[in-house]
């Protein structure tokens, strides 16, 4: 069991679950019961584990629609149903928008806004045939909704995933729930790096209204709640979970 929550003979799918936030995800789906189907381009050295359980792993490249499909079938196909689905997968490098090429604006677009609504669609046609329906989470960012310089088409990328679930949330209602979590900056080991080691992320979470980034149990804490009956009434919405967010800028200016 996982904080409360149970999913016991439910059937979960986690995009980018083999590793960062999307493994731990999958994990505490396990811990809370399910049996949970983990994708990826790459199979994980360590399995995706926890309880004593494991995860069944499909090879798949999810910006492929046929390929998300597959996901898709193969849980259906091993486990009968389909209850949630965490849209997990995404992410970018830092690009320089100006020149950016057309090969790579289009390869981000398709991970962060297209292959969650393929998974999606083939998703929806096994889980509105089921009496109990089924569960949509997507995870987009901060991006969406703030200017995103250095990774403008993620940011605008995860911008229409935030719409896509706002209208999915209405046209497949009541049958199957959608929803996103717009995820602030969490703390992982690739953060460390990116943010100039442990002085340069101490300096952010200090500026952080909640004084910490988030850690990945944070989103997966989200991810459980959306998915589960405690959350029933609830689609088409984007829970915003990221310690109260970013301050303005200004605001350090003025008092420099």
């Amino acid at each position: 069991m996982s904080m409360g929550f149970d999913f016991a003979g439910r059937v979960a799918i986690v995009t980018g679950g083999t590793k960062g936030v999307g493994r731990v995800i999958a994990g505490r789906l396990l811990a809370a019961g399910a049996h949970v189907v983990v994708c990826g381009r790459n199979a994980p050295e360590v399995p995706v584990a926890a309880e004593g359980r494991e995860a069944l792993f499909v090879a798949a490249d999810v910006r492929d629609a046929e390929q998300a499909a597959r996901v898709v079938a193969t849980a259906f196909d091993t486990y009968g149903r389909l209850d949630v689905l965490v849209n997990n997968a995404g992410g970018s490098p830092p690009s320089d928008a100006a020149t950016a090429s057309p090969r790579f604006a289009e390869s981000i677009v398709r991970l962060n806004m297209l292959a969650p609504l393929y998974l999606s669609q083939a998703a929806c046609l096994v889980m509105r045939r089921q009496e109990t329906g089924g569960a949509i989470v997507n995870i987009a960012s901060v991006s969406a909704v703030r200017p995103s310089p250095g990774t403008a088409v993620y940011g605008a990328a995860k911008a229409g995933l935030v719409s896509l679930t706002r209208s999915l949330g209405q046209e497949w209602a009541p049958a199957v729930r959608v929803n996103a979590i717009i995820a602030g900056m969490i703390k992982t080991e690739a953060a460390l790096d990116h943010y100039g080691g442990a002085e340069g992320l101490a300096r952010i979470e200090a500026g952080l209204p909640q004084g910490r980034m988030a850690v990945p149990d944070d989103i997966a804490n989200a991810c459980l709640f959306l998915a589960s009956d405690l959350a029933s009434h609830i689609t088409g919405a984007a829970l915003e979970v990221h310690g109260g967010g970013e301050k303005p800028p200004f605001l350090g200016q003025a008092e420099g």
